[in-house]
Formats: C-alpha cells, structure tokens, sequence
C-alpha cells in the first residue's frame, strides 16, 4: 500500500511541480484580478483568491519561481468558490422552472485583505466607474444588481456589509458563522449561509475527552469570535477535566518574525486550532514550513495554502482531525468540475493561471487569454487533493445555497410583479436591490436551511483524517461523527481503526501535564499549576484506588483491608487464640500438664495421708486447696477457642472464683499456723477457733464476698464478643471484652487483697520452730503471686489482640504455678524423695533437740 502511495506521490510531484523551473510570463501579471460573467441579473462576488506580500521590489517577468513566493501566493483551494458558482448558476440558467428568460451572472472581485481597497472594489461595482472616477450614489450603467456574496473572512464581510447597510442592499455570506452578524440594526440586509457553531466546542472537547487528552493547546484569532469560542472551550473544557496548556491568539496583522507565538508550542501534543481560512493564513503557512509533525492539528477548517517549491515528503498536517458541518454530497458538482478549462470559460482569468502553472501550458504572445502547448485531456480533477479537492466543500455548499436563495428570491419577486401586471413581462424585470429582503427572509432553500439568522442551534458535525503521507496525497477521509441532539453517551462516533496519526506516534498519542497516577496512588496538585499538572502520592493505610487518576483514594469497611499494591480491598480473615494456633497450643499444653501436675500431687497426698508431713500441714485445706488449683488452671481453657457469650462471661466468673478460694484457703493456713504457735497463753475464743476449725470459715466468706462483686459485675456490665480489626493486619481478631473495667479491676484488686493479707500472715510465722513449718513457702508463694498480677495490669493494657488473651492466661499459669511450686513443691520432695524425714522417730528427735536449745518452748 505504502509502496503505491509513493509512486503516487513521485509521479505527482513530477508531473505537476516541473515547471518551477520555468520562467514566469509577462501575462501572468497583464490579467486582471477581476473577471465578468454575462448574465440579465448580476450578483457581485467578493472573496480571496491571490494573497499579496510587500517587498522591497517588484518581481522581474524571469525571476524564477521560488522566490516569487515571497510577493503572491495563489490559494488554489479557493478557486472551487469560482466553479461552485458557475455551477449553481449554470443549473439555475438551464431550469425553465426557475427564472424563465432571465439569467444570472456574477462581478468577481479578488479580495486583498486592505480595509480600503475592498471597499473600493464594492464601491466600483455599486457604481460601474473605474477605480479612479468614482461617483458615489451614481450608476453610469443599466444593470440589474441584485444582492453581493462575501467571504471567507468576518472581516471582509463585516467591512462590505458596513457599505451595503446604508442601502438596504443583500448581503450573503459564506464564510463561518458569526453572532456578530445577527445584529439586524448594524446589519440589517445581510444572510449567513452557514450554520451556527454553537455545538463546536462541545464537539471539539468531546473528542478530547474521548482520547483522554487532558493538556492541550489553543490557537485562535485575536478578535471577537477568537474570544467568544476561547470562553465556549474553556467552559466545556472545565466541565471535562481538560486543561489548556497554552492559548495562542493570532493577531490582525500576521508576520513571521512573531517568534514568541511559537513559545512552549511543545509543551503539548495536541493542538486545537479555529478560525476561517483567512484568519489562519499566515499560521498554516508557517506551520507547514516548520514541519511539526509530533503534533496531533484539531482544526475546523483545513489547510488552504500550498508551497509548491516544498519537496518534502513529510507534512505538518497529516494525521490531523478535523471537523466540518455533515452536508450531503453533490455528485453533480464533481462531474462539473471535469468538464471546465479555459476554452468553456474564456472570460475566467484564472483558468489560464491555473493550466499555466500545472499543465505546462504557455501564454499566447498575442493574446494573455489564448494557451499554447497544453497538455492533452488537461482537467482539475488530476489535481493532487492537497492542492485542488473535487469533492464540495462547506463553503462552496453555502456558496451553492446562496445563489439558489438569490434566484428563489428574485423568482418569487418576479411572480408577484407578473400578478400586477400581467402585460409586462417582455420588458424584462426591473427591480430595486433592498426589495429582495422580504423574500429573502422567509424563503427555504435545497438542504431546507433557513436563511434568516434564527437557525437550528445544535448541528451534526462530520470528523475527518487528514491523509497526507508522502505529502501530496491529501485524502479527508471520514472517521466518525458528533450530533449534539444525540442522547448522553451517544453523541460522539468515531472509528479509531481508521485513523492515521502523525509520523512521530505509532499509537494513540497521549496528551497530559503529568502521568496518571495508577492504580494503589491518588492526585495532589501542585499549588500554582493547572488541576492537570500533579503529582502521585500513594494511598494511606488501609485505602485504595482502583482507577488512575482519583483525586481520593476509598477506605475499606472495617471487614476489609488493603491489599500491598492498595488496589482492592479483601476480607479480613477471623482471627483468635485458636487450639491450632501455636500460642494457643503451647498454654493449652502447659495448662494440661499443670491440671495433671495437681492431680498427681493430690493423690500423692491421698496415698500418703497419714504421714507427719501431710498432717501436720491442716490435710483438709491442703486438699481443698489443691483442688482449687486444680480449677485455677483449667479455668485458663475458657480463654482460649472462638469466644462466644457463655465463655467469655465464664471467663472472669471461674477465674475470679477459683483464685478467690485458692487465696482464701492460703490465707486459712496461714492463719492457722498463726493461731497455733504464735499464741502463748490461748483465751477462750483462740482455744475456740482451734478447736471449732474457725479459719477455715474464711474460704466461703471471702468466695461470698467475691461472687457478690461478680454479680454486680454481670448484671450492670458483663461482658461481651468484641471485635479487633487493626491490631492485626488483615485479620479481625475476635475476643471477649472485660465490659465494665471498673468491675474488672475490682475483682483484680480484691484478689490482690487477699494475697497481700496471706502474705502478712505468712510472713508474721515464717520464723516458727516446726517441722514441717509452709509459713515461708506461704509468704515467698504469696510475694510472687503479688509480683505477677501487679506486673500483668500494665503490660495488660499495653497490648491488643490475641497477645492480650494469652498475656492474660500467661498471668494465671504464673501465679497459680507459684502457689503449686512454693507451697507443695518441698512437701513432695521430702515424701517422694527424703522419706527418712517424714517419719514420727525423726519429728521426735528434731523436737527433743529444739528442746534443749529453746527450754521456754
């Protein structure tokens, strides 16, 4: 494919630019600028077709071409004008139905953008008298002028239109919409032909938004218009999201030496330009001689300047979008086209020109007008489309409109002057100019577009490619369409695959101040930037942000967490101390092993119930107490598996209960030893209590006194399932919360109490002469039972989580293994390992001994 572009464009560029090396003829400048087309009512026509530079000299006639650029350029694009309006005309001629006997003819005025000679060349056709012999007011000749057509530019328009308001004469224009013109009381007799681009900037920024282009430049023209669709692309722009990088406004009188217009034009890749061809003249030009081919053009008017002296194969215009108003094609106008050259048109000045440059023909030296040495079967259609398109373009649609707008006008007119005065209709019609403004305003054309300016406000817009590589192939190929009447979410329509990029893209080009932030990150603008400029900060704990570019990153639920990338939330998993948890089996093991510890010191001493040392240590409280032991350290199972209402509720209430009665049966022992070696002369109320067993009472007095705090706690307070969900991450540890802390701590502290006062008991006999005296085994059991719960309050609340529950039946396991060691341990020991000294001969001799030292005793 690419291959027969380029011999395309080889054999183009050949056949068509070979004559720059020809000297220019003398006729080139000999012909007039303005040209007569016969015809009973004329329409005077006004718009640009040489563009005119000053320089320091005029051309010489064998200057060759190349530097002849410099003082005119030929826009060739705008010669389709010329053939719309032959041709609408030449229909209009051959209908016996419309204008019956009366043809229709044009005055072509070329336009040079000077104030004073377009006002010049419209005063010369009002008036029929020569650029030097004007009579304002006067007509020298007998013609029937019937309405002017202007364009490309609002300029021009408005400067004639300024002329033509003081006689109410009709004015249409071609050129794009502008509101100015809507104005009835400065221009009162002047048509647009063109439709409203109100929906533009809407179309234009949604084809932005689609393509995620969010930093784009702007070029418009420095006048009302250019500040009118500034506000309109800024509005729809903010809507969207999109920033302008940059705006370029294009002044009246454009130079090339404005270096700074070409500023910071990389600071992005997309670039919307809008303005009439006039306007944009100078830019396109310097556009294509800058070749800046890393940049995507969105344009509402395509390139009508063509350098013919370039060579290069690349240009800055292809792979540009461009929207044009959806008009349908005329066929008939393309057939047209391959039937005009100058032999058909004699009186067109431009014809020769044209066969002149492309065709390599020579100018008669007789007569400027008569060609020499042409090409055979020489036509515009094998023009390359860069520089001549056969296919109707919106202008010369509005052109076609307005001459059938014209001649529906003047036939209606005519009708009713038949009606009053039928007998007068060989005298051909004579008419005055301003009358055609009622006919004008009422009157629906081909299309059935309204000539008065009250138009349909949201149009369909057709997006074109611009195809132009190698340079010279110039295809428009359609890639999609904008209708803004269509619902939300279905105006744009594009075909992305059609599209040709520039050169420099080799995909769809991105247009953006910063990178996105991906996913797992979220936006920070930079203070003194565009919302567009930022810069990406990762999400916070436990936040995520799935899409690029979030202003704010989402929280997950508290049954959820963040995953590492913070771009989706999970569910927490349920965590607690579990039995298949290490933790969880390491004190469910240790508290088995100490249950069955107890156990077998209690049958050690069951079997061993009669001997000195079981005896003399109160058996009753010594079973009593290792029971309650027992319980101490099974009770610890509550704390570990799923917690639910009943476990932890039997949590404290166990807990509490069994250290209570373990404590107040040490406390009983103690207090019995007191009673027993500390009294010398014992009363009747100490003889009482050693004989009735009265410390013995102390074990359910001070259980009562703890189950009453227990039940106050569990009828105000109890406690219940909570949940945990940020001490572990990505887990939800489940545990039994204390419920009244006030409640908790009571019964802590009235545990506290107990081992405090058993210790003061112990400690007050831990000197006694006996035996087999605990009293220091009490005292040293109690200390360290204080140390462990004293200890265990701070580091309690310095945890959460499963450490708490376990740091907690860490604390049981410590302090009730204090007790079993200390108190029990030397008992064991003496009976399973030192019988010897568990024997009645032994207690004998001790106390026969103890005797003699202390004879008091």
């Amino acid at each position: 494919m690419y291959s027969c572009i380029f011999i395309f464009w080889f054999l183009q560029i050949n056949k068509f630019f070979s004559t720059v090396t020809y000297n220019i003829s003398t006729c080139y400048y000999k012909i007039s600028e303005d040209f007569h087309h016969e015809g009973d009512v004329v329409i005077g026509v006004f718009f640009p077709l040489h563009t005119f530079y000053t320089g320091k000299r005029m051309p010489h006639p064998t200057i060759p071409y190349q530097y002849l650029d410099y003082y005119i350029q030929y826009n060739f694009k705008n010669y389709q004008y010329i053939l719309a309006l032959l041709f609408a005309i030449e229909e209009i001629n051959g209908n016996h139905n419309l204008l019956p006997n009366i043809s229709l003819g044009f005055d072509f005025y070329n336009v040079r953008f000077i104030e004073k000679e377009t006002l010049m060349n419209a005063v010369i056709w009002l008036t029929a008298h020569s650029q030097t012999n004007i009579l304002p007011n006067y007509n020298c000749k007998k013609r029937n002028l019937t309405a002017a057509l202007t364009g490309t530019s609002w300029i021009t328009s408005a400067q004639i239109g300024t002329l033509l308001h003081l006689f109410k004469f009709p004015q249409i224009t071609f050129g794009p919409y502008d509101p100015l013109f809507s104005d009835r009381g400065q221009y009162s007799s002047l048509y647009q032909m063109a439709l409203k681009d109100t929906s533009l900037s809407l179309a234009i920024v949604s084809l932005i938004a689609h393509f995620k282009w969010s930093w784009v430049g702007l070029i418009l023209p420095d006048d009302q218009k250019g500040n009118k669709i500034l506000s309109d692309f800024r509005e729809e722009m903010e809507r969207k999201g999109i920033c302008i990088a940059f705006v370029k406004m294009i002044p009246a009188t454009w130079t090339s030496s404005f270096v700074k217009f070409w500023e910071n034009m990389d600071e992005t890749k997309v670039i919307i330009i809008y303005g009439d061809t006039d306007s944009l003249e100078g830019v396109m030009r310097n556009i294509g001689q800058r070749l800046l081919t890393w940049i995507v053009w969105v344009m509402n008017t395509e390139n009508h300047i063509t350098d013919r002296t370039d060579y290069f194969m690349l240009d800055s215009f292809h792979g540009s979008l461009m929207f044009k108003h959806n008009y349908r094609e005329n066929l008939e106008f393309t057939k047209f086209i391959q039937t005009v050259n100058p032999n058909k048109y004699p009186e067109d000045i431009y014809l020769p020109k044209l066969w002149y440059f492309f065709f390599k023909c020579s100018f008669s030296d007789i007569n400027c007008h008569v060609l020499n040495n042409c090409q055979t079967n020489a036509s515009l259609d094998v023009l390359p489309r860069h520089i001549f398109d056969v296919a109707m373009s919106e202008e010369s649609t509005s052109i076609y409109n307005g001459v059938y707008a014209v001649a529906h006008s003047l036939h209606e007119m005519r009708l009713q002057q038949l009606q009053m005065q039928p007998y007068e209709n060989g005298k051909g019609m004579v008419f005055f100019p301003w009358q055609l403004n009622i006919f004008l305003k009422n009157i629906e054309i081909r299309e059935k577009r309204s000539l008065d300016w009250r138009q349909t406000i949201n149009t369909e817009y057709d997006i074109f490619n611009l195809w132009n590589l190698p340079k010279g192939l110039g295809l428009k190929v359609k890639i999609g369409s904008f209708s803004a009447n269509a619902p939300q979410g279905q105006q744009l329509s594009l075909s992305e695959h059609m599209i040709q990029w520039p050169e420099t893209f080799s995909e769809i080009p991105r247009s953006v101040c910063s990178e996105s932030c991906e996913p797992g990150f979220r936006k920070v603008t930079l203070e003194g930037k565009a919302i567009c400029c930022y810069k990406c900060t990762p999400c916070a704990d436990n936040e995520i942000s799935n899409e690029t570019d979030v202003d704010q990153c989402l929280k997950c639920p508290e049954s959820h967490y963040a995953n590492t990338e913070k771009n989706n939330c999970f569910q927490k998993s349920v965590s607690f101390l579990a039995y298949d948890d290490p933790l969880g089996m390491a004190l469910a093991s240790i508290t088995l092993c100490l249950s069955a510890i107890t156990v077998f010191i209690i049958g050690i001493f069951v079997k061993h119930r009669d001997t000195p040392i079981v005896k003399a240590n109160n058996r009753a409280l010594s079973y009593m107490l290792l029971i309650t032991l027992t319980f101490c350290f099974l009770c610890s199972l509550n704390f570990i598996g799923q917690p639910n209402t009943v476990t932890c509720i039997l949590q404290q209430t166990t807990f509490a209960v069994a250290f209570t009665m373990a404590l107040a049966t040490v406390l009983a022992k103690a207090i019995t030893v007191v009673l027993a070696f500390k009294v010398s002369f014992p009363g009747k109320i100490v003889r009482w209590l050693m004989l009735s067993r009265g410390p013995n009472y102390i074990i359910p007095i001070c259980t009562l006194i703890q189950l009453l705090i227990c039940g106050i706690w569990m009828t105000t307070s109890p406690p219940f399932i909570d949940q945990d969900a940020h001490f572990e991450y990505g887990h939800i540890i489940i545990l039994c919360n204390k419920g009244s802390a006030v409640a908790f701590h009571s019964v802590l502290g009235y545990l506290c109490f107990l081992a405090l006062g058993s210790y003061t008991m112990a400690f007050l006999s831990r000197n006694l002469p006996d035996t087999f005296n605990e009293s220091k085994f009490l005292s040293f059991s109690m200390l360290v039972f204080f140390c462990v719960w004293v200890t265990f309050l701070p580091v309690y609340h310095s945890t959460k989580g499963k450490v708490m529950v376990a740091l907690e039946v860490f604390a049981i396991l410590a302090s009730s293994t204090s007790l079993l060691a200390f108190i029990f341990g030397p008992k064991c020991y003496i009976i399973l390992l030192r019988p010897e000294k568990n024997a009645f001969s032994h207690i004998k001799k001790k106390t026969s001994s103890r005797r003699k030292n202390f004879p008091n005793i």
